[in-house]
């Protein structure tokens, strides 16, 4: 076992341990209390059937000052417990549950499968379209919709604050793996470790600015150091990873983001991909052929 849920196997196993101990305590706690309140030196109250039933008969042969005690540590280990627990929950993986809410509450509510469009690409457009337009025209002084400086996203300096939002409210419960058909056939995509490298590569930035007081580059980036071009191009864009996530996360606009920089920056798309767009540029139809022939299979 190499990793337990996301976490590596040392740590995995003192999770385990400190879980352990957890419920340990709980039902010694719940176990000394029912046979308290069996004795009548404690009022009843709650329902124990799990101690009750089997730990109970253990635990009734102890005094009651040994029970008073078992039930009062335990209840203190709880309580210090969650004290540690609540300082630990802003560096652990459990943070997510801090911000499952935030994370849901800015979810895209769109339609599935409506990408969103870049501003500066659908003024071309316009533009081209308009023939009153002045296309050399140059744009005027603070306009929102001038050119980006980067055409989709390379590292997490590129994607927007929602999406690395969602890398860290990432449950890591494995749904959206699960449903993905990319990996059930066997490729190398995981709608779930495309978060995850997310926030590891966030969690490298974020040391890389304690350490020089900003950020100083490293030679890395997430695209090809942590995510390959390989997952990203192994993805159906079905969305099945986002209807499946409990928390309402998009991991596929994250792969969407880069492979807009794949295309558009670095016209890095696969042959297949090339061909298909050279068709619609040139013939209006992912075929290879005339415009005035597209309906002739309608005569067969």
């Amino acid at each position: 076992m190499k990793e337990l849920f996301g976490w590596p196997k040392q740590d995995a196993n003192w999770i385990l341990i400190i879980e352990f101990a957890l419920m340990v305590a709980f039902f010694t706690m719940n176990t000394s209390d029912w046979v308290l309140q069996q004795r009548g030196l404690l009022a009843e109250h709650g329902s124990f059937p799990v101690s009750a039933n089997i730990f109970a008969p253990i635990f009734s042969n102890f005094g009651d000052r040994f029970l008073f005690f078992s039930e009062r540590a335990a209840w203190w280990f709880h309580f210090v417990g969650i004290l540690f627990f609540m300082n630990y929950l802003y560096y652990s993986k459990h943070l997510h549950i801090i911000l499952a809410f935030p994370s849901t509450w800015y979810a895209n509510l769109e339609k599935k499968g409506k990408f969103n469009n870049l501003e500066s690409v659908t003024k071309e457009i316009k533009l081209m379209m308009d023939p009153n337009a002045d296309p050399y025209a140059a744009p005027a002084e603070g306009d929102e919709a001038a050119a980006p400086s980067k055409f989709g996203a390379e590292d997490v300096f590129d994607l927007n604050q929602v999406q690395l939002l969602n890398a860290y409210s990432c449950t890591e419960c494995g749904r959206c793996t699960s449903v993905c058909p990319a990996n059930i056939t066997g490729k190398k995509l995981s709608p779930r470790l495309i978060l995850m490298k997310t926030r590891d590569r966030l969690e490298e930035v974020g040391k890389n600015i304690d350490a020089n007081g900003k950020f100083v580059d490293d030679g890395k980036k997430l695209l090809n150091d942590y995510i390959t071009k390989e997952e990203l191009w192994a993805c159906t864009t079905c969305n099945a990873c986002t209807e499946a996530c409990p928390v309402l996360l998009d991991p596929l606009s994250i792969i969407f983001d880069m492979r807009r920089f794949l295309v558009m920056e670095q016209s890095a798309a696969p042959q297949e991909l090339n061909l298909m767009m050279a068709n619609v540029e040139n013939n209006a139809a992912p075929w290879q052929y005339n415009q005035a022939d597209r309906l002739n299979w309608a005569k067969d």
